[in-house]
């Protein structure tokens, strides 16, 4: 939505012809050629800072400087060579693991130990600054007999008991000498860890040399009994914990064993050879038995069917268990003899000779007994099948009833392996303890246990003092009391230069030179009175409320003014009144005024004046911005301190930060944003971030006043949201009209509108040096 509604139809031309005409100059007000006229310089706005000035401040006050700076250089370097100096001795200790395998746990001999880190080391660090190694060592060299470290045998101090009385210090009195000798103590002493390593420095301080020297050196040597100590304890406390626990276990030992053998009797568990359940062992006898008993039937029945098979056949008889056969043996030598012969005779006598009949008839009743004895046999190896058939039937049944017997008994075989496991795990238990307190007993029998350290420097007598560094504290002193007396100078001369009532002062000498010009100005055929002609705003008046005295001036030939076009001068009185009021109900405010819209449908810089002449009335109470949504005006161009600053634009574009685009206005306290620099593109404006930086600004500043001009090309949300808004209207504006633009104003979305009665606009402007020539 925009800002519109003014600019629409006739509206614009009546309001147009309206605006009045600019007044001519007057024939009389042609300048003739112009003299130089003196006037005061101009100084520089109360919100820069001059180096110059500065400088020639510390120059005027230079004693203020030298002399406290001198006095406290003569101060320390006597301070310094007072104080009674302290030597510091230094000894350094290596944390590293010193434990052999031999001296280690049979758990741990394999084992490859880890480095310790950096919190490892720290803890030793702390180890050295304990309590209880400070109490040893503070005993073995007797400090608590030195007034070094005992403040009380010095005697007393009024100083520290003046100072212990307001509660800055502390009494010594009331602190026990212990106390007293350990402050002391750590007063002068430090331990720290060396950065990235394993090293342990250990520093102490002391009046006399050899003392400082002597307890460090007792400081690396406590640090190192205390370890020892610590472990031989270690393992004194183990060995009595283990030793109390072994006793338990043994008595618990002896009972699980105890409940074994019981149950095992009672259930007639008995174990054989190698642990082995007594059923358990005769089923594998009875297994293997049977096992052979049927390889004997079936090898039995196997050769009885085959000695069959070649009697029935006819086939040679070639069985190794006929062969083996004594009678067969000799029965198969006659029937050979007998071939023999027959094969003989067979040559010389015919078939039927008796001699051949006889000897076939020999050799058929051999091989009948051959077979008949290879049948006996046959039926021999049969009975053996059968015998061993008997034998498997005799095993198979022992083997049953074991099976019975071994499945009847498997319940109570797990519960006694239940309490063999128990009696095992605590017997196991038993050994490790007593394998551990062997351990710990032969450790604690070591007169030396090894450390986690080693000294690697001992500490050796300085000759140099440590305290004080002379040459550091004297330049330290010297340049703080140079530095702080040069800042309270130039805190003086900045709070002297930013006072209201500087301001008034520097811009008062050319003020009166104008007000004692003014009656010769020759105004022609203007009908209103000329503007008085200041070097700045009349709205600066109220920085100065008491200017000084006007000086008498000399008749001087009348002048005329040669004007030039350069700064805006203030409206007339009427309107920096009303807009004086407004000011103050907008501080008076607060948050609810926190975003003021400065908008209207007035021609030219009317609507830019009026919100810097607010904003510049505004400063007096609050920090406040003018915000430059139009463009880069001439007013606000003439009112900054840099007016090729960046702008919006160049933020929204990235090309500028908000350090770089707040710039100070050049009259007042007011800070200045303007819309960026010439010929930047207005649609930068229109970005959603323009919305984002009007916030960071609300959250800076206490009133943040918004230049929107006519508003013609502005987002409505931007100018409205939790605003205000200052009309500036138009000359010729009729009342109904301005009642009009103020409810519609209201309807979109301003919290509260102000109705000004007349634009805020200089009739003329002149340079802020102007140049005069004779009448």
């Amino acid at each position: 939505m925009r800002f519109a509604f003014w600019r629409r139809g006739e509206e614009k031309a009546a309001v147009q012809r309206a605006l009045p005409k600019s007044a001519p100059v007057a024939d009389g007000a042609v300048a003739k050629p112009a003299l130089p006229m003196s006037a005061p310089d101009e100084p520089a706005p109360a919100t820069d800072l001059d180096l110059h000035v500065l400088g020639r401040a510390l120059a005027r006050k230079r004693s203020w400087i030298v002399v406290p700076t001198v006095l406290v250089f003569a101060l320390s370097l006597a301070a310094v060579n007072v104080v009674t100096p302290r030597y510091k001795s230094e000894a350094r200790i290596l944390i590293d693991n010193r434990e052999n395998a031999f001296l280690r746990p049979n758990g741990e001999r394999d084992l490859e130990r880890t480095s310790l880190d950096a919190e490892a080391v720290t803890s030793q660090v702390q180890l050295l600054l304990s309590r209880d190694l400070a109490r040893d060592i503070i005993k073995k060299n007797k400090l608590a007999e030195r007034p070094e470290f005992d403040p009380v045998l010095r005697g007393f101090s009024p100083l520290k008991s003046l100072l212990a009385l307001f509660g800055i210090g502390r009494d010594p009195f009331s602190l026990t000498p212990e106390e007293r000798v350990l402050d002391s103590y750590y007063e002068r002493f430090q331990a720290y860890a060396v950065d990235k390593s394993r090293v342990m420095v250990i520093e102490f301080q002391s009046e006399d040399p050899e003392l400082a020297a002597r307890v460090t050196n007792s400081i690396a040597d406590g640090y190192l009994v205390l370890q020892q100590g610590a472990r031989q304890d270690q393992a004194k406390s183990a060995s009595t914990w283990l030793l109390g626990e072994i006793d338990k276990l043994r008595g618990k030992v002896a009972d699980a064993d105890s409940r074994v053998e019981e149950f095992r009797s009672k259930s007639s568990l008995f174990v054989g050879t190698n642990n082995i359940p007594l059923s358990n062992q005769q089923m594998g006898e009875l297994n293997t038995q049977l096992n052979n008993a049927r390889a004997l039937k079936a090898d039995a029945e196997t050769k009885a069917r085959l000695i069959r098979e070649m009697l029935q056949g006819g086939k040679p008889i070639e069985a190794s268990e006929v062969l083996n056969s004594e009678l067969i043996r000799r029965l198969a030598e006659q029937r050979g003899t007998l071939r023999a012969q027959l094969a003989e005779q067979s040559s010389t006598l015919l078939d039927n000779h008796p001699r051949i009949k006889e000897l076939k008839a020999q050799i058929s009743d051999l091989d009948r007994q051959l077979r008949e004895e290879a049948g006996k046999v046959s039926r021999s190896l049969d009975n053996d099948a059968r015998v061993a058939d008997g034998r498997v039937q005799a095993l198979q049944a022992s083997l049953d009833q074991s099976k019975k017997q071994a499945s009847s008994s498997n319940s109570q075989d797990v519960q006694l392996r239940g309490l063999e496991r128990e009696a095992k795990a605590q017997r196991d238990l038993l050994e490790a303890y007593l394998a551990k307190y062997r351990e710990a007993t032969a450790r604690e029998n070591i007169e030396a246990a090894p450390t986690d350290g080693r000294i690697i420097s001992r500490a050796t007598v300085s000759n140099t003092p440590a305290y004080p560094k002379k040459l550091p504290i004297v330049l330290i002193a010297t340049l703080a009391t140079l530095l702080l007396s040069s800042g309270i100078i130039i805190t003086g001369e900045l709070l002297r230069i930013s006072a209201p009532g500087a301001v008034g002062r520097a811009f008062a000498p050319a003020a009166a030179v104008i007000r004692r010009r003014e009656p010769v100005m020759e105004t022609g055929a203007m009908d209103e009175p000329a503007p008085r002609l200041s070097p700045e705003p009349e709205l600066a008046s109220p920085l100065a409320p008491s200017l000084s005295p006007e000086p008498e001036l000399s008749p001087e030939p009348a002048m005329a003014y040669e004007p030039v076009i350069s700064e805006p001068q203030p409206a007339p009185a009427q309107t920096v009144d009303e807009i004086d009021a407004l000011a103050g109900r907008l501080v008076a405010a607060g948050p609810a005024a926190h975003k003021v819209t400065v908008l209207g449908p007035a021609t030219g810089e009317s609507v830019t004046w009026t919100a810097l002449t607010l904003a510049r009335l505004m400063a007096r109470q609050a920090k406040v911005v003018v915000v430059d949504l139009v463009a880069s005006s001439p007013v606000l161009t003439a009112a900054t301190v840099d007016p090729t600053a960046p702008g919006l634009a160049e933020l929204m574009q990235g090309e500028a930060t908000f350090a770089q685009i707040i710039t100070k206005d050049r009259q007042s306290r007011v800070q200045i944003v303007s819309a960026g620099r010439p010929g930047f593109d207005r649609s930068h404006l229109q970005s959603p971030r323009l919305a984002l930086a009007i916030d960071a600004l609300l959250r800076v500043y206490d009133h943040v006043l918004l230049d929107a001009g006519s508003a013609v090309d502005l987002p409505a949300e931007l100018l409205t949201a939790k605003a205000q808004a200052v009309v500036v209207p138009d000359a010729g504006m009729a009342r109904d009209a301005r009642h009009q633009m103020v409810d519609q104003l209201r309807a979109v979305g301003f919290s509260e509108v102000t109705m000004l009665s007349k634009p805020c606009a200089p009739s003329e402007t002149v340079a802020r040096g102007p140049r005069v020539v004779a009448a």
